[in-house]
């Protein structure tokens, strides 16, 4: 009797004997099969894809678009041929298809109902399209400003003096665009023509000896009341200044250069009570490098076309300090724009980079709404007209508050008849660098 034997169980079969287990080598592992459920998944997932696609005719997935049909010229073209894009992650106008308004046009397609309102002579069409819906709506717009109107008469054929022009989306011009990783930002061209010079208004005629005031209304594009009450009340002979942040700082901009006005950036600056008062995002600090100010000041340049320079928005501590402004407006003389100073910090040293860089330049002799009440404007506007009598010029800042609104539009009815020339702020500037 071998020695297992003695060691097995009494009553157990051995493997391979009836009743006995199955012998270890004859056992097999049985597998869930886990791999067909995930490919019938995957292939239903496909499936369900392609069936949407077929169905539903809409190119875009959904994504909101807004189709512009603008005259040839209106939007430069990119070296490729190209219209660049004037925010970033904007959408492309699709391309025409049956069943579609053609935009421009004002004919509706196979599918379309009713016909689209004919743009007036000379006018654009604007086509806006709700991506969800695929709905359609075209609005005409007017054939911009007379010959009369351009020339700073304020009159128009067949309309009342002082009545704003038609709005027409302002041409801006290629050969001043430079692209960025932000977007399109402005450049001297290589001709030599600059920013600040080829989107200047033509002020009105006057001489050498008379007392100049240059209006500048800050503070538009994060507020929708207050951006359209400075477009319909203010004359366009005073300069308007964009803050970067608004949705539509874009379209506010270019209407604002349809009208007339010539426009600034507003630059937000670190002030001396940051981070407690924070002007917003991509603000330009002293704890940055020159590059990384750079790259932000071009984030901020993005955001809209055709301005003749830019003005410090907030910025007691970087515009005091000489290592953080001076990089700064270096970059902004390479580009071709003037600089202003809005004249809230005793402190800054705008002034001394400006002349050492070649950098027009103008510095508001009052803020005009520092304390925003009915006497103290008034005192300020007092004050402006003081000094612009005795030193030929003088710059007034304000912010567009419905009371400074009001109380500049009434200060303005009544300043010509004082001898009092509103000017643009490019004619400050020229002044200002030819002296």
């Amino acid at each position: 009797m071998a020695g297992d034997d003695l060691e097995k169980p009494l009553g157990v079969p051995e493997p391979g004997e009836a009743g006995g287990p199955e012998p270890e080598h004859r056992r097999k592992r049985r597998h869930v099969p886990v791999g067909m459920p995930i490919a019938a998944l995957l292939a239903l997932c496909l499936v369900g894809f392609v069936g949407w696609a077929v169905v539903v005719d809409d190119p875009t997935g959904g994504e909101p678009t807004a189709v512009v049909a603008l005259p040839p010229g209106t939007i430069p073209a990119t070296p490729n041929g190209a219209a660049p894009a004037s925010e970033p992650g904007g959408a492309a106008a699709p391309a025409d298809k049956p069943g579609a308004d053609k935009p421009g046009t004002g004919q509706p397609g196979t599918g379309q109902k009713g016909a689209a309102p004919a743009a007036p002579a000379g006018g654009q069409t604007v086509t806006i399209i709700d991506g969800s819906t695929g709905k359609r709506q075209q609005v005409s717009v007017g054939a911009g400003e007379s010959k009369a109107e351009a020339a700073g008469d304020g009159k128009a054929d067949g309309k009342p003096s002082g009545q704003k022009p038609d709005v027409k989306v302002a041409a801006v011009e290629q050969s001043l665009l430079e692209a960025t990783r932000h977007g399109h930002v402005p450049r001297i061209a290589l001709d030599g023509t600059r920013p600040s010079v080829a989107y200047a208004r033509k002020g009105p005629p006057a001489s050498e000896a008379a007392v100049r005031v240059a209006l500048v209304v800050g503070g538009l594009g994060v507020g929708s009341s207050g951006s359209a009450k400075a477009l319909e009340k203010l004359p366009p002979v005073v300069s308007l200044a964009f803050v970067p942040y608004g949705t539509e700082v874009g379209p506010l901009a270019a209407k604002a250069r349809g009208q007339g006005h010539e426009i600034l950036l507003q630059l937000p600056m670190e002030p001396f009570d940051y981070p407690d008062n924070d002007p917003g995002p991509q603000t330009l600090l002293t704890s940055l490098t020159p590059e990384q100010n750079v790259d932000r000041m071009q984030w901020a340049m993005s955001r809209m076309q055709g301005y003749v320079g830019v003005v410090n928005y907030m910025g007691g501590r970087f515009t005091s300090t000489e290592t953080a402004i001076g990089p700064v407006l270096r970059e902004v003389a390479k580009r071709g724009l003037v600089y202003i100073d809005d004249g809230t910090s005793p402190r800054s040293l705008a002034s001394q980079f400006a002349g050492a860089n070649n950098l027009p330049f103008a510095k508001a002799a009052v803020v005009i709404d520092a304390v925003p009440s009915n006497a103290e404007i008034d005192r300020a506007l007092a004050r402006l007209e003081t000094t612009a009598r005795e030193t030929g010029s003088a710059v007034g800042i304000a912010r567009a508050l419905p009371l400074s609104i009001e109380r500049l539009t009434q200060w303005i009815k009544q300043a010509e008849g004082r001898g009092i020339v509103l000017v643009p702020i490019t004619a400050i500037t020229a002044r200002a660098k030819a002296s």
